[in-house]
């Protein structure tokens, strides 16, 4: 069922003819029974950590006060940490101390879910104290023991369920779910970072569907309120069937898997609530909500602490998500112009998985223009036409020849000359684009 990397079973060997026990552990062991491949293998030990230490040639000391070495094997890092038990928890995270044991059921009894607190070795197979292999065969996400006591250790692990269930596609057990809506708000005295790092891995899974399930449990009530006024809006309009947030959850369904996608389908609509009219026939209507979307993406992912790239890239095209481009090459080249090829590309994927998750009210037509807007832009580079000044068949160092000053002027120069080709794509001849220059400058 589960075959340990040479190195993992060579260090659990070296331990045990040492005298001690040692299995991996953690999430190495539920992945390996559910046919996945680690990401890290996690090692538990009876042995101390100079106990460790001593037996091994490159070690390095992670955390010595929680009993953590990390074992280096073929420039690999292993965790290697002894059985423990966490006191007193005081910042719903860490624990003031904690207690050597040579118990390793002690160990599995602080672990966060069922699924999470098997061991394993090639010796006793799989050490199960919790039933996390009935629950990974019942697709279901259940904290160890009481809930409310491992929320209380570190609230982060009722985001970790929530993700849990999204990597996998599991159901939360009810008792835990409970106890995540009677302390969702304890997640305020969590870090941004560790938020962000549980937020990416939910949008990015396998089923984003489970924003829902945030809502549902009262955790986006605390790490994003916005969310829930979007959930909370309806759209009466033929052109949708969901609520914004309904509508929301369906377009990151729509598109892959990449995290500045993923986020964009979230924040493009969040500024529907603040914009929402109804016209006299009933109609709602959300003018201008893209932009006030981007500058809800961007207090968010600066909140979050999310890095200058994606905060860019994702406000930009929460901004141009709902802009109107006419599948013809001028308009195709001026938006291209406007944004970027790279961000243009990723536009034709948000503009998509936003239309697929609309009514189906002129979503053929939507679609076929999308295709066209794609074509039209692969013939645009496959005929090489100037879309940016990088392309453009004059330099400024063209027009200092030309008998220009270095200053803004050149600048000014160029950029006209780039009007006239995104016009006219003929007129990107260096000759014609001098004679031009000329005229403007003497």
């Amino acid at each position: 069922m589960i075959k340990l990397p040479q190195d993992v079973a060579n260090i659990i060997h070296k331990l045990e003819e040492a005298g001690y026990e040692a299995y991996a552990v953690g999430g190495c062991v539920r992945d390996s029974i559910l046919g996945r491949e680690p990401n890290d293998w996690d090692i538990t030990t009876s042995a101390l950590p100079q106990q460790v230490k001593d037996l091994f040639l490159h070690t390095i000391d992670t955390g010595l006060q929680h009993g953590t070495v990390t074992v280096m094997m073929h420039h690999v890092g292993y965790e290697v940490t002894t059985y423990r038990i966490d006191g007193e928890y005081e910042d719903s995270r860490h624990p003031k101390s904690v207690t050597f044991t040579r118990d390793l059921i002690e160990d599995l009894k602080r672990r966060d879910f069922t699924i999470n607190a098997m061991a394993y070795n090639e010796k006793d197979g799989v050490v199960d104290a919790f039933g996390g292999m009935q629950d990974l065969k019942n697709g279901i996400v259940r904290a160890v023991g009481d809930p409310k006591e491992r929320f209380t250790e570190d609230a982060l692990r009722m985001m970790r369920a929530v993700r849990f269930a999204a990597q996998l596609g599991y159901s939360i057990d009810e008792d835990t779910k409970t106890a995540v809506k009677q302390m969702a708000d304890t997640l305020n005295k969590i870090s941004a970072e560790r938020i962000q790092v549980e937020l990416i891995k939910l949008v990015t899974s396998d089923h984003p569907e489970h924003m829902r399930l945030l809502y549902e449990t009262g955790i986006t009530k605390v790490i994003l309120p916005q969310f829930d006024r979007m959930m909370e809006t309806e759209q009466n309009n033929p052109h949708h069937c969901y609520s914004v947030g309904g509508h929301t959850i369906k377009a990151m369904e729509q598109v892959r898997a990449d995290k500045v996608l993923r986020l964009t389908m979230l924040f493009h609509d969040m500024g529907k609530p603040d914009t929402k009219t109804t016209g006299e026939d009933g109609v709602d209507h959300f003018h201008g909500h893209a932009a006030v979307s981007r500058d809800y993406a961007g207090e968010v992912l600066k909140k979050l602490k999310f890095d200058n790239d994606t905060l860019r890239t994702v406000t930009k095209l929460t901004y141009w998500h709902d802009y109107k481009i006419s599948p013809d090459k001028k308009s195709v080249r001026r938006a291209l112009n406007k944004m970027g090829e790279d961000l243009f590309l990723l536009l034709l994927e948000v503009k998509r998985a936003d239309t697929m998750a609309q009514s189906s009210y002129q979503r053929e037509r939507k679609l076929e223009e999308l295709e066209q807007l794609k074509t039209v832009y692969e013939q645009i580079k496959e005929e090489g036409e100037c879309f940016s000044l990088k392309d453009l068949a004059v330099t400024g160092q063209d027009l200092i020849a030309l008998g220009m000053k270095p200053g803004p002027q050149i600048g000014e120069i160029l950029h006209m000359l780039l009007e006239l080709v995104l016009e006219d794509p003929d007129q990107n001849e260096k000759e014609n684009l001098l004679s031009v220059a000329s005229k403007s400058i003497f």
